[in-house]
């Protein structure tokens, strides 16, 4: 059996102060601002040229970004000895699904012009986007499953099995990037997003591998 961690130099500071009842509130008007600004920017013509793309464009940048948050909780819990970060993670979680929910009613909205046919030929033809809507479905799931109550009735297995098709997510996600920006051949953003996930994904592989080998 191994020692138990450490606490690191200051963990202990920022574990009371990410369980104080003031950490929540705190965390998810900071979730907000993107949100904010985003529609004062659209109102006040600040997103350029084409401020209906801008809009779309950062909407989906910010569904990644909090993607990489969720997926970060449990390595910089177990890292920096923060247990209580996980308090955090199911918020997170949400605000995933609440940007990727903007991103999709911005593309319905100002692309599509709430089309119905016309988005369901778009999904159909348009491989990237066919993959964004996936993407949104298991968020779908997966936020629909996030409750107390939910993980009950699903009992914890088939709850935990579930909330695994977050990895599948986070490869959608970047494959839609991809797709996105192959029409520019621009794929920096893509690389970062890319590997960060790569490094996510790789530290939980390498933490389950280390637990089942003989020590």
């Amino acid at each position: 059996m191994s020692a138990p961690r450490a606490t690191r130099p200051g963990g202990s500071r920022v574990n009371r102060w990410l369980g104080h009842r003031h950490a929540k509130p705190v965390g998810f008007v900071l979730a907000c601002l993107p949100f904010c600004w985003l529609v004062w920017a659209a109102f006040n013509n600040q997103l350029g040229a084409n401020p209906a793309e801008a809009l779309i464009r950062s909407l989906g940048d910010w569904t990644l970004r909090f993607l990489v948050l969720v997926l970060a909780v449990t390595p910089l819990r177990v890292g920096f000895g923060w247990p209580a970060l996980a308090r955090l993670r199911r918020m997170v979680g949400l605000f995933v699904f609440f940007y990727a929910c903007m991103h999709l009613l911005a593309y319905a909205w100002f692309d599509m012009e709430f089309d119905l046919p016309g988005i369901v030929a778009d999904v159909i033809k348009r491989p990237f986007i066919l993959v964004g809507f996936l993407s949104w479905l298991l968020l779908l799931a997966l936020a629909a499953t996030s409750f107390n109550r939910a993980i009950r009735a699903m009992g914890a297995q088939r709850w935990q099995l579930l909330h695994r098709a977050v990895y599948a997510i986070a490869g959608l996600g970047v494959l839609h990037f991809f797709w996105m920006r192959s029409g520019k051949n621009d794929f920096a953003e893509v690389a970062v997003y890319a590997a960060l996930f790569a490094l996510l994904l790789g530290w939980r592989l390498w933490r389950r591998l280390t637990r089942i080998s003989p020590t």
